[in-house]
């Protein structure tokens, strides 16, 4: 079995590790701990890359806007 936790460092505390307990039992875990560049992560699709680098090119030069009232959300 196989389980992908993502969460801060900040978010681990005795919750956690005693879901953890209860999911595995005394089996052997191995714990991995990595940095996760969210970044990179949309980066990895090409066409997902080109899309975000537009929007951020959009922003600086404050073109292709939309500007949302939140009271007409409501």
């Amino acid at each position: 079995m196989s389980t992908v936790y993502r969460l801060k460092a900040s978010e681990i505390d005795h919750h956690f590790l005693e879901e953890i307990q209860a999911k595995f039992g005394e089996k052997e875990i191995e714990i991995v701990v990595s940095e996760f560049d969210e970044t990179d992560y949309l980066f990895k699709s090409e066409s997902n890359k080109n899309r975000l680098l537009k929007a951020i090119k959009n922003v600086k030069e404050h073109q292709n806007l939309v500007e949302v009232n939140l009271e007409d959300l409501q």
